[in-house]
């Protein structure tokens, strides 16, 4: 099996080293229909058998006693082969405090992560990056260049694969039919983002997925693109797109689709419930706020 790419964390994880591609696992739970355990244990067993040897692999809950029995079951499952390295809450508490070796964070601004990088070294921050989400916003916080960045949703939750043609494509029960970028309105506009990368694939004789993971990639040593996957096939294939290099050429033409074309949608449904810290004016009460499209604060 080929050597696959490797990166470090950040902040006081800086030293452990991990494969350039991260396995989401979202996929094999969030659904109607989990994912049988057996092909879950074999999508995620792919993973680890890709990494190179000495990198690292690494829900959202608030209670003390919770986070407790999270990490006691993980150590439960590794019998002692190794040690849990960085545990990460999806989201911030605003009632709890964070105590932890290590601290990630996760959908913030830039300015936030400096202000929290100031109190204590943030070791991974996770964003959504894809040739489908590549705003301004999403630009300053890999400027940064003070942490990890973990890129999930590289593929545009599935979008970029060139699996989804149109709506129907998606069960009844699929969140994403809730999704504004997969929208009747929308899809045809962003179908044919797709197929121009398709066709840039396609010339460098990769998959599309493999393309889109690449680049995200490409935007730096301390990018690591964090693709979703129920299948050993699928989590190798990802895997792969760590290893994918561009020319300066290659990387213009990437980059005037996206900026030519932009992606129609939001990212998220209109309205996304998100925990966030509220900076009122004169007051620092945490506050459950509500953002349009889930904007990062």
């Amino acid at each position: 099996m080929a050597q696959r790419a490797t990166t470090n964390l950040g902040g006081t994880a800086s030293q452990i080293v991990v494969g350039k591609v991260a396995h989401g696992l979202m996929s094999m739970t969030w659904k109607p229909d989990p994912v049988p355990d057996e092909q879950c244990f074999e999508a995620i067993k792919a993973g680890i058998d890709a990494l190179p040897s000495g990198a690292k692999m690494f829900h959202r809950t608030f209670l003390p006693e919770n986070t407790l029995r999270s990490v006691n079951a993980v150590n439960e499952k590794l019998r002692g082969t190794k040690r849990l390295d960085l545990f990460q809450c999806a989201r911030v508490d605003p009632n709890l405090p964070v105590e932890l070796d290590h601290i990630g964070m996760s959908e913030c601004s830039a300015e936030t992560l400096r202000r929290g990088h100031k109190v204590h070294p943030i070791s991974v921050v996770e964003i959504e990056i894809s040739p489908f989400s590549y705003e301004p916003e999403t630009r300053a916080v890999l400027n940064v260049l003070i942490t990890a960045v973990a890129a999930y949703s590289p593929l545009g939750r599935g979008f970029l694969t060139g699996q989804i043609k149109k709506l129907e494509d998606l069960p009844a029960d699929d969140n994403r039919r809730q999704f504004p970028r997969f929208q009747e309105d929308n899809l045809e506009h962003n179908l044919a983002i797709v197929d121009v990368l398709t066709e840039i694939a396609k010339r460098k004789n990769i998959t599309t997925t493999q393309l889109c993971i690449g680049w995200v990639s490409s935007l730096g040593p301390h990018v690591i693109p964090l693709p979703g996957s129920s299948r050993a096939d699928r989590t190798l294939e990802n895997c792969s797109g760590g290893d994918v290099t561009f020319t300066e050429t290659e990387l213009q033409e990437i980059h005037q689709v996206i900026e030519k074309s932009g992606v129609k949608g939001a990212r998220n449904p209109s309205v996304a419930v998100l925990w966030a810290r509220g900076l009122i004016q004169a007051s620092s009460k945490r506050v459950l706020c509500l953002y349009s499209n889930a904007n990062r604060i």
